[in-house]
């Protein structure tokens, strides 16, 4: 595949920031992103927002930093060392989706924000209160430059449920509606499929992603990790259609090098860029 460009050494890489929860067992969360920025070569400053209790079997529980430590984290990354793009990932409760929305606001990003709405482990854990999904859908999607919810969380967030080509366009549609420039409906949980279909939408026109349906168990952080390179490309300057192709190409490689761990589900690996023997 493609990769970013590299800074070279001594020259200060693009910088993007994950808001998200900690993964105690590396699976996912704000460790799945540092990786694939590291891969990528950008620079990772973080948010957290909260830390779970989790390993590879599912997560045991949650607790939530502070609104202020929050708003705190994103100011002090911004004021100082400046964002090129910014992800979220879990922010588990509607008082710090607000929180994370009312301060980007304040602190007049412009940079892109990918927006990974996630609601539930891949375990089925809830990881988001559901009073939250208001809060996702009216404060933090209005600011999205792109939203990248799985057909689970489509369906949580819409009502939709995907099950073939028409409804995936209906629900790109109506999270268009909700706000953000660009809805990315990934297709990678219809089973239906021999391969992994995502939808792009504008609000006018379509743009389609497909790949080869990765046959392994180990898929953890494979929406985080996605979202993060995705960011990563917009760091560099790509447009949307070409940064969510980029993504896409990254998770389907980390996929293919997925690996297993502990009892439950492996991670996905952003690990096979260290035994790449070449870049272009």
């Amino acid at each position: 595949m493609n990769y970013l460009p590299l800074t070279p050494p001594g020259q200060t890489p693009a910088r993007v920031m994950t808001i998200a929860g900690s993964d105690s067992g590396g699976g996912a969360g704000i460790q799945a992103d540092m990786r694939t920025f590291a891969m990528l070569g950008v620079h990772g400053c973080v948010t957290v927002v909260a830390v779970t209790v989790q390993n590879s079997v599912g997560v045991k529980g949650f607790h939530e930093i502070p609104l202020d430590v929050i708003s705190g984290q994103m100011e002090a990354v911004v004021s100082d060392i400046g964002v090129q793009a910014a992800k979220t990932g879990m922010l588990a409760s509607s008082e710090i989706i607000t929180t994370v929305a009312q301060t980007w606001r304040s602190l007049e990003v412009t940079a892109p924000l990918v927006v990974d709405p996630v609601c539930a482990s891949m375990h089925g854990d809830p990881l988001l209160h559901p009073s939250a999904l208001d809060a996702l859908r009216n404060e933090l999607f209005p600011i999205a430059t792109l939203v990248t919810p799985n057909l689970d969380e489509v369906l949580l967030i819409t009502g939709i449920e995907v099950v073939d080509t028409a409804s995936q366009r209906d629900a790109a549609r109506a999270l268009h509606d909700l706000g953000p420039r660009w809805a990315l409906v990934k297709g990678g949980h219809l089973r239906s499929s021999a391969h992994s279909p995502d939808l792009l939408f504008d609000g006018t026109d379509f743009y389609e992603f497909d790949a080869e349906r990765i046959p392994t168990g180990h898929d953890h952080g494979a929406g985080d990790t996605l979202a993060a390179a995705t960011a990563s490309a917009l760091a560099h300057g790509y447009p949307v259609p070409d940064a969510v192709a980029f993504g896409k190409q990254w998770v389907t490689e980390c996929l293919r090098a997925a690996y297993p761990l502990g009892h439950g589900h492996g991670p996905v690996s952003a690990l096979f860029r260290l035994t790449a023997h070449h870049e272009s």
